[in-house]
Order: C-alpha cells, then sequence, then structure tokens
C-alpha cells in the first residue's frame, strides 16, 4: 500500500505520541505498521524517513531512548522516558503559584499553548480567569526574524526601499510594535529596525545559513533601543539633520527634550532654531506635525520639500 500525502509535522507529531503512549519499547517496524500509511514504501525508504525524524525529535529535546543504546534490549527498539520528557512538579505554595498563573495570563499570544500552560499551573479556563491581560501583538515577519535570531543567521531585507543586509542580535517589543536590533553590515555599526515597515512580505526576507556571526557577550536589547524614535533604522551619524523653528510656546519644552546642545540659535521673540535627526523621515515628518503650528521646518531644502510636498498631498485630499 503507497503511503499516503501526510505532512511531516503531522507524522512527527503522531510519532511523538505513539512513543509516550507505548506500554513498551517499539521496533521501527512496529512504528511503522502503528502509523499506518505514513511512511513511505520499502524497509530503506522506512528507515531513512524514521531516522530523521528521530533525529528531528532529538533535536527539538525529545528523550527518545534507543534501547540497544542502553544496553536493555533487543536492536532497534524505542521508548520515550516520560520522567524525562514531562514536567516535573515545581513544589510550589499558593501565593508563588498564584503569581506565576498572574503571569501567564497577564502576557498571551490568543493561542492554544497559553490556555494548556494556565491548566498545566492549576490555574482556570480563559474566561475564568481575572481581566489582567496583554495581548501579544503578532507579525507574519516574526517566525523568520526569530529563527534567524536564534540561529545566528544574516537576514536581508528592503527597509524604506533600501536593502539592508543585518546580523539580527535580538527582539524587542516597545509600544505595541516589534523591533530587531542587530549591526547593519553595510554601515559597520547598530541599528534598529521596526518590522512591521519591512518592505514586502516575509518570503522577501532572505536568510543566510546559520551561525554567521557572533552575538556581543554585553549585547542588551533594551539598553540598545533608540532613545530618540526619529533614529530607527538610522543614526545621527547617517546625516540628515533638519533644523526646524519652535516657537515661543513650545520652545523651553523642546529644548528639553532634545537637549540644550541641539539649540543653534535663540531669537528675541523667544523662538529657537533646534537641529532634529531627519534620516528616518516618516518618524520626523510625526515629530514636526504633533507640534502643529509651534514648528517650521527650516532646511535643508529637501527634507523642508519632501514636508511640504506632503502636506500639499494631504490638503489635496490624496491618501499617503
Amino acid at each position: 500500500m503507497s503511503a499516503r500525502r501526510v505532512d511531516r509535522v503531522e507524522r512527527l507529531t503522531n510519532l511523538l505520541a505513539l512513543l509516550l503512549e507505548t506500554s513498551r519499547p517499539l521496533t521501527m517496524v512496529e512504528i511503522v505498521g502503528a502509523l499506518v500509511g505514513q511512511y513511505p514504501d520499502g524497509e530503506r525508504n522506512q528507515r531513512a524517513a524514521f531516522e530523521r525524524d528521530k533525529a528531528a525529535l532529538r533535536d527539538l529535546g525529545v528523550p527518545i531512548e534507543a534501547k540497544s543504546e542502553l544496553g536493555q534490549g533487543s536492536p532497534g527498539e524505542y521508548r520515550i522516558d516520560r520522567r524525562a520528557y514531562e514536567l516535573t512538579d515545581l513544589e510550589l505554595d499558593a501565593d508563588e503559584r498564584r503569581a506565576l498563573q498572574v503571569a501567564v495570563a497577564a502576557v498571551r499570544t490568543d493561542t492554544s499553548a497559553g490556555r494548556d500552560a494556565m491548566w498545566k499551573l492549576g490555574g482556570s479556563a480563559i474566561g475564568e480567569v481575572g481581566t489582567v491581560s496583554a495581548v501579544m501583538p503578532d507579525r507574519p515577519e516574526l517566525p523568520v526574524v526569530r529563527a534567524a535570531v536564534a540561529s545566528r543567521s544574516l537576514i536581508s531585507f528592503g527597509y524604506r526601499s533600501e536593502r539592508r543586509h543585518i546580523e539580527p542580535w535580538g527582539l524587542l517589543l516597545r509600544g505595541g510594535f516589534w523591533y530587531v536590533i542587530g549591526l547593519d553590515r553595510d554601515r559597520g555599526a547598530q541599528r534598529t529596525f521596526r518590522i512591521d515597515r519591512f518592505d514586502g512580505t516575509p518570503d522577501d526576507i532572505d536568510v543566510g545559513p546559520s551561525g554567521a556571526f557572533e552575538r556581543p557577550a554585553s549585547f542588551d536589547p533594551r539598553d540598545a533601543f533608540p532613545a530618540d524614535p526619529k533614529q530607527i533604522g538610522h543614526s545621527a551619524a547617517d546625516g540628515a539633520v533638519a533644523i526646524v523653528r519652535i516657537d515661543a510656546t513650545r520652545a523651553a519644552a523642546i529644548e528639553r527634550e532634545v537637549g540644550a546642545d541641539r539649540v543653534i540659535q535663540r531669537h528675541g521673540d523667544g523662538s529657537v532654531d533646534v537641529e532634529v535627526p531627519a534620516s528616518n523621515l516618516d518618524a520626523f515628518r510625526s515629530w514636526v506635525l504633533g507640534l502643529l503650528d509651534h514648528a517650521v521646518v527650516i532646511g535643508p531644502p529637501e527634507t523642508r520639500k519632501a514636508i511640504v510636498d506632503w502636506l500639499s498631498v494631504v490638503a489635496a485630499g490624496s491618501s499617503v
């Protein structure tokens, strides 16, 4: 009988369940027979597929034991040591268990994994827990980027119509958005990129071979996140700096925000001219528009023109 087409993940799941539930070690022939139609025809093909599946589960940390390897049985008999695989009693007292339940409830991803974790910790089903919850934002690019971070693989992606080549050192959730932080190899410096602003789709992210770089031992994504959002994906060293005139009403507040060293001129009416990073034009534009009529972009000419053109399109009723 020919094997039916079966997703390998499904077959691995079925193999895991079979080895967990069996009351005695099983041979490969017995395993193939129990998972009827899921392995290819022919002993050589079956053996090759089974060895790949066994290696994949072991790579995931599943303790598959070969009885012959332990010197306890006939060659080619397999089982999973449930004591090594299953979560042991955490021996938490009531307050510790409740604290852990609150932590699980506070951060979840709307998946069955969160519900299973809560039940294993002795908590209530979803709907019976308290109102404390925070649904983690998701992005289709995240699995690709997470895998690259874990395997230390270089990634290449489009960002504001420019191809970037990054050593992804870490991911950070900040303000409801996911960011990847790492070394921009083209610029030879650390950069931060907002993942939802990648150009294209996840298929447009190129991932290189694993082990391509070493993450600095001192790297902490929380410390690496730019204090100035206008520098996300850029830095002041990238060159673009705008001059903005702030009127007297907001001058003191903006000076506190950007720093006194950014004030390049003070005027008699109380207004000030400040230098502001503008490499990330979208972030710069949002910052300027947030000041309403209290700010005017003075230069450079190309930056002022970009802002004026954008406002003209909006005023004309077109979408941007």
